[in-house]
């Protein structure tokens, strides 16, 4: 598939204060994750620590927190994971769908997407 980058903007909660970064776009990676400092920067805390597996077999704990995401003009509060503050910013499922976006993996774009739903029993 390739990877790419997409730009992704992070806003404090009530919104006055915003940064934009070039998040590499990972459909593996369950959450968003970005460097600590851009997310206390704009006032987001840490709400809970999550342990995650890594590609090499290990788990790790980290912080995370919620964070109001503006991908391709749609902006969704999403979890977000604090990273290091050398991580570079990564763009995760969680995002992804929540903003009802897809991967063109020809193209390396975001293209809007329909949700899905499970279809109620009818009778």
């Amino acid at each position: 598939m390739g990877t790419f980058n997409w730009p992704m903007e992070i806003l404090s909660a009530d919104g006055t204060l915003a940064e934009t970064v070039d998040a590499l776009v990972d459909t593996g990676s369950s959450y968003t994750v970005l460097p600590a400092a851009i997310l206390r920067r704009l006032n987001i805390s840490s709400t809970d620590t999550l342990d995650f597996d890594l590609g090499d077999g290990r788990v790790i704990s980290l912080e995370v927190g919620e964070a109001r995401v503006r991908v391709e003009g749609r902006e969704r509060t999403r979890i977000v994971v604090f990273g290091d503050d050398d991580t570079s910013p990564l763009m995760g499922a969680d995002t992804l769908q929540g903003a009802a976006l897809a991967v063109d993996p020809v193209a390396h774009r975001l293209v809007p997407t329909r949700a899905l739903l499970k279809p109620q029993n009818s009778g």
